[in-house]
């Protein structure tokens, strides 16, 4: 509840702002795509975003449980359906297409950026299945 954002985001209804939900659902979205390119995609792009419904405020305290799902690839573009639920509800949803941009021959900080994917994609899974 002390995050400066909540300060001009309804001052006295403080609530996780749309834009950041988004985020959510795109981070999430990112890792995915990331670990089923083995982590060797330079860049990816957030390039469209579908349908996108706002179901639930989320408050200070609530935890935002994301769920992000492979619809189909096209060549470098994912397209995936992602969800946040709060304590069981539905918050937000919607359809995110992202494009993978390879970056060439991998340099060394290239090779140490995959390597630091990997592992915050492992303790970020060990901490969802810990957590079910």
């Amino acid at each position: 509840g002390d995050e400066d954002y909540l300060a001009d985001h309804f001052p006295r209804f403080p609530v996780l702002p749309g834009v950041l939900m988004l985020e959510a659902l795109y981070q999430a979205s990112n890792l995915l795509v990331r670990a089923t390119e083995q982590y060797q995609t330079g860049l990816v792009l957030l390039r469209t975003v579908k349908n996108v419904k706002f179901a639930d405020f989320v408050e200070p305290g609530q935890t935002l449980d994301i769920r992000s799902d492979l619809i189909k690839r096209e060549g470098a573009c994912f397209t995936l359906k992602a969800r946040g639920m709060k304590a069981g509800s539905l918050a937000v949803s919607g359809r995110l297409v992202l494009e993978c941009q390879a970056d060439g021959q991998p340099d060394i900080v290239a090779r140490h950026t995959c390597r630091y994917m990997r592992q915050l994609t492992a303790q970020l899974t060990e901490a969802a299945v810990a957590r079910e």
